[in-house]
């Protein structure tokens, strides 16, 4: 009975953790892809409007290339992963936890190679430098630095734990 209460229960919490994970997920894929589209065009060419931008880029025949493609790769990985803590019988919410966190934690990595042509279409078009020009990329690698210390944090956590009931 208390066995079953417990599986019951780290049940629900994993698939609660599985939720809270692809909503993290898209989220962090949704502002890079506002950052790439919307706001470092906008931070690295002051005072010029977005359809401008993207006007004098068509000339220059410069293109922000398919690196959505890219930055829809870990929100579909999120919701594989959402769709399998819901199904599986038996899901271990810290499994699950480390499954979010290693996506949270290759967001900077994805997202460097997803603003790379935008950011050399930007740098081409203007004559600028290619790099981010807008802050909001900051929130992005401080999410992907954090969860890289949680997975630390969590792997610590589970081999303290192991070597206790190995005692």
């Amino acid at each position: 009975m208390i066995h079953t209460k417990r599986r019951v229960q780290d049940r629900r919490t994993a698939v609660m953790v599985a939720v809270l994970g692809t909503v993290s997920v898209v989220a962090y894929g949704l502002l890079a892809a506002v950052q790439i589209m919307v706001l470092n065009p906008l931070a690295a060419v002051p005072g010029v409007g977005l359809g401008q931008i993207h006007a004098d880029m068509d000339a220059a025949q410069e293109t922000l290339g398919a690196w959505w493609v890219l930055m829809t790769v870990g929100p579909a990985i999120a919701i594989a992963l959402l769709v399998r803590a819901w199904k599986r019988p038996e899901p271990q919410p810290r499994m699950v936890a480390s499954w979010y966190l290693v996506l949270l934690a290759l967001g900077t990595p994805a997202y460097f190679v997803a603003s790379f042509g935008p950011g050399m279409a930007l740098a081409d078009t203007y004559g600028i430098g290619g790099a981010d020009a807008s802050p909001w990329a900051v929130p992005l690698h401080v999410t992907s630095m954090l969860a890289v210390i949680a997975l630390a944090g969590l792997a610590a956590w589970n081999r303290s734990r192991v070597s206790r009931l190995h005692r």
